[in-house]
């Protein structure tokens, strides 16, 4: 199944995938942070949004 590029909204709302950059744009915008410090927390904690967030101190 491919995706819908006309949805910018991530896929699955509970993983950040970095790869696409339309999800990348919309989380650094949910979060207030740039793609680096987003990129980071998905390094140290991983994909979940549950995880980032508390990383971010969110």
């Amino acid at each position: 199944m491919t995706d819908n590029l006309s949805n910018r909204g991530p896929q699955d709302r509970n993983r950040i995938n970095t790869s696409e950059e339309w999800e990348l744009k919309y989380w650094t915008k949910e979060f207030r942070v740039t793609e680096d410090q987003l990129k980071a927390a998905v390094k140290a904690v991983g994909p979940m949004v549950v995880d980032v967030r508390k990383h971010l101190g969110q």
